[in-house]
């Protein structure tokens, strides 16, 4: 009997051809491939793409209570500014007073005519009104507040720019320290149940916004010194997760499709206790994301960074042991995606070249960590008293028309746009070879059947 010679690789290449073609490919995704979710440590898309955050805070929790800049420009050009960067996304803040006062108003919004002359006085907002309807035509004194917020997230997604909605205070005004009331839940100004309906009502108001793809519980959590009482009794990990737990219910039974971000403790500065799988004191339970019913797959852990550093790997040891170990699964109580929701300095002179900053640039896009920097602001409305306050960590001058320090524009941000969003694809699951097969897509299956045929042969 004649033995039989193995088949030829390219006998197989019709048998291979015919596979091919009948496996769908993927067709191109519509921006903004919402609702997002979350597997292990990272953010997916509606595609199971992997989501990189980069961007940048763009305030609108200040007495006004309206997005900061448009007495400067107009909508369209803050945004082209902000996507010249190559960013794909903006931390649009409010404050929770903003809907304490639709409440309070017959459950009507405030018109920025009234808003303006509340915060600034007879003359200055008269002056501000006008400049801002001059570069914002579709506005009028009539105009209401969340209308702004509305035109501003419609921009955003006109040039493809995702949304993070951000609970930033209680009562609108500056942010933050230890004794403004603003703290923790009980504080002076932070009224839990009022801040509760408030995270329903913007979950809920964001529905009609396609590109808002994440919420915020509440911008850096931390010690309420005025009330002595309450920070020895309600400070700690066991109330912090108790009231959390509330506030994302309120998000997701308003909404169930945005991401919601939770804050840490001291500032957001400290996750220690999520990420290591700890009791969370005084009590003994542990942070578990099945105990957000329905929706585990959507939390994410936002973390700040405002400490001065002297040497790089000292200052990356401090964040992986604050919280950047959840991004290591391998180690950690507790594999959740992070991102860094506030950093910044100074724009002036070479401020951009000490250790902190090359760190922070080098090191988020390293560990494939979504950031947004602080801030985009030139000049507030009003800040702390002061009117048409100047911003100097501002990225935007003065009158929000040009960088304030094109150095670290072209040589420090927006290389490090590049290096965050130069991948954004990771395998959905490592599971198994069949994981991987599934998520490499239908070219790579063919290619790895063409290698393990070739390697029978």
């Amino acid at each position: 009997m004649m033995a039989t010679s193995p088949p030829r690789l390219w006998d197989l290449i019709p048998v291979l051809l015919i596979l091919f073609s009948l496996t769908p490919l993927p067709s191109a995704a519509a921006w903004p491939n919402t609702p997002f979710r979350t597997s292990g440590r990272w953010i997916l898309d509606a595609t199971g793409s992997n989501v990189t955050y980069a961007g940048v805070n763009w305030p609108a929790h200040g007495e006004v209570m309206i997005p900061e800049g448009l007495q400067y420009q107009s909508i369209p050009a803050i945004v082209a500014k902000i996507k010249s960067l190559g960013m794909n996304a903006v931390r649009l803040t409010y404050a929770i007073e903003m809907i304490d006062e639709i409440y309070a108003n017959r459950e009507e919004d405030v018109t920025i005519g009234v808003a303006l002359f509340n915060a600034l006085g007879r003359t200055n907002s008269t002056k501000v009104l006008h400049d801002i309807v001059r570069n914002n035509p579709g506005f009028s004194s009539t105009t209401t507040r969340l209308q702004v917020f509305d035109a501003v997230v419609a921009e955003c997604a006109r040039q493809e720019i995702w949304v993070h909605l951000d609970n930033h205070v209680s009562k609108a005004g500056w942010c933050c320290h230890p004794f403004d009331g603003n703290s923790w839940w009980g504080d002076t100004y932070f009224n839990t149940k009022n801040w509760i309906r408030g995270l329903g009502y913007m979950a809920e108001h964001g529905k009609s916004w396609p590109n808002l793809v994440s919420m915020s519980l509440r911008n850096e959590l931390r010690q309420p010194l005025t009330k002595p009482e309450l920070y020895k009794t309600s400070y700690n990990w066991e109330t912090w997760y108790s009231l959390s737990r509330l506030g994302a219910d309120a998000i997701h039974n308003a909404n169930p499709d945005p991401l919601i971000f939770l804050s840490g403790m001291d500032s957001s500065t400290n996750f220690t206790a999520v990420a290591q799988g700890l009791p969370l004191h005084p009590g003994t339970e542990v942070f578990n994301p099945a105990n957000f019913n329905g929706y585990a797959d959507k939390l994410v852990l936002e973390m700040h960074t405002y400490e001065p550093a002297q040497e790089c790997t000292a200052f990356e040891n401090k964040l992986f042991d604050l919280g950047f170990q959840t991004l290591d699964s391998a180690g950690t109580g507790n594999a959740l995606p992070l991102v860094m929701t506030e950093f910044g300095f100074l724009q002036a002179n070479e401020t951009h070249k000490n250790v902190y900053v090359t760190c922070l640039s080098r090191y988020l896009p390293a560990q494939r960590v979504g950031w947004m920097i602080w801030v985009l602001a030139g000049s507030y409305y009003v800040r702390e008293l002061t009117h048409d306050y100047d911003e100097t960590w501002g990225l935007l001058s003065h009158d929000w028309s040009e960088w304030r320090s094109p150095e670290y524009i072209e040589g420090g941000l927006k290389p490090m746009v590049n290096a965050s969003l130069k991948v954004e694809s990771v395998p959905k699951s490592c599971a198994s070879v069949m994981g991987v097969i599934e998520d490499a897509g239908p070219l790579s299956w063919v290619a790895m059947l063409v290698s393990v045929v070739a390697a029978i042969w």
